[in-house]
């Protein structure tokens, strides 16, 4: 499931390719992929934005199937007992047969939107309500025990049976929640954009803590929870659009600490492994190693461009996705960069999204606040290859999508 686990650690078993050797395959779909791949045997399961999810064979690349829904799937599907679970913007939760891509069952939930506020982020006018062009993902679901676990646009988080898809219970926040909950000792963990951390019994659906995060009543920017939980060792670790990474109590929700970042998002869902939390920030293009225990910087890096990509931790390499449409691979230790790939479309830069350096070209695409220029300066952005999706390791092998509408496989 996404980021390896039900408590969202992030890590993932090696080896890891500490050089880049070649292409193993690249897999065409419709749209940008913007959520990520998970295995299973010997079978890659993915998301697209064409509205389609697809069983991919793991070594060649090849289609086994795929399964068409009637909206996006920018979310990473759970694999569970020979079933395939997901999110799709048409507003159903699916539940496909592994083999052969058949739906099992559908559950309808109350509809998807994305986070919208007026005069978000300071567009023009001020009194229209935008919808937010960096709400990319959909909440991935978790499996555990017999029970699905997932956040939805209309507020709620759900637990489903997940051999019949019946409701369990729903537990209703103040707004969308795109986050994906992780599921650690009969507790679930999940932030939502109304600007509260929640802890939900996974036995009856009832509240056991809320932490309150920062508000920005003014623009909208500086507020809600985009970043999925990691929890580890009694401590829930996640990212906020306050621009802050928190460390919260699991069991009281107090804060243990927390790191600020001057204003930068952290939309990435930290990665957690042997007393360190690896995370990743937007505007500031910051790739940062703390202490679990106490918060303290160990490392910071400055990155080209923005981060939403989570990082994928093994034994003794770090992998991310940049939006500008490189995957970049770090030593676990030292941080220093081993090796890059950048996609086709990247290497283009149409419009010219990216500097020499491969930096943003802000001045360029964000050339107006005004009615369409913000959503038109997004879409110019995410166009060029970008890599929102967290990248999977498996058996040497470094698989992620991109906003190309391709699904790669690295080694």
């Amino acid at each position: 499931m996404f980021r390896g686990n039900a408590a969202h650690t992030g890590t993932y078993p090696g080896p890891a390719p500490r050089e880049f050797h070649r292409v193993k395959w690249k897999f065409p779909t419709g749209a940008r992929v913007v959520g990520s791949p998970v295995i299973e045997g010997k079978v890659i399961y993915f998301g697209s934005d064409d509205g389609n999810v697809y069983a991919v064979d793991a070594e060649s690349g090849q289609q086994i199937w795929k399964t068409a829904t009637r909206g996006p799937v920018p979310c990473t599907p759970a694999i569970d007992h020979g079933t395939v679970y997901f999110s799709s913007y048409d507003g159903k939760f699916y539940a496909l047969n592994a083999q052969s891509g058949a739906v099992k069952w559908k559950f309808a939930t109350e509809g998807e939107r994305r986070f919208e506020a007026k005069g978000l982020h300071g567009w023009q006018p001020k009194n229209q309500t935008f919808a937010d062009a960096f709400d990319v993902f959909l909440s991935s679901p978790a499996v555990v025990d017999g029970a699905v676990y997932f956040g939805s646009g209309d507020g709620n988080l759900y637990s489903l049976d997940a051999n019949s898809g019946e409701l369990r219970w729903k537990f209703r926040t103040a707004d969308v929640v795109h986050a994906s909950p992780a599921i650690v000792n009969g507790v679930a963990y999940v932030g939502s954009w109304d600007s509260y951390f929640y802890a939900v019994d996974v036995g009856n659906g009832k509240e056991k803590w809320r932490f309150h995060a920062g508000e920005d009543p003014l623009v909208h920017n500086q507020v809600g929870f985009q970043s999925s939980p990691a929890v580890v060792d009694g401590v829930v670790y996640t990212g906020c659009r306050d621009a802050q990474l928190y460390a919260l109590d699991a069991t009281t929700g107090k804060e243990k600490w927390k790191f600020d970042n001057a204003l930068s998002w952290v939309i990435t869902s930290p990665a957690v492994m042997n007393g360190k939390v690896y995370f990743a920030t937007s505007d500031s293009s910051l790739y940062h190693v703390v202490e679990a225990a106490t918060g303290k910087p160990i490392l910071k890096q400055e990155d080209k461009a923005f981060m939403f990509s989570s990082p994928a931790v093994t034994n003794d390499v770090v992998f991310i996705g940049v939006l500008n449409g490189t995957l970049e691979a770090r030593d676990r230790n030292s941080g220093e960069l081993l090796w890059e790939f950048q996609t086709e479309t990247s290497k283009q830069n149409a419009n010219w999204i990216l500097t020499a350096e491969r930096r943003f070209n802000v001045p360029l695409f964000f050339f107006d606040n005004w009615r369409e220029a913000p959503v038109v300066s997004a879409d110019r952005q995410f166009a060029i290859g970008a890599i929102f999706s967290s990248p999977l390791v498996a058996n040497g092998v470094v698989y992620f999508g991109s906003t190309d509408g391709f699904l790669y496989a690295l080694e």
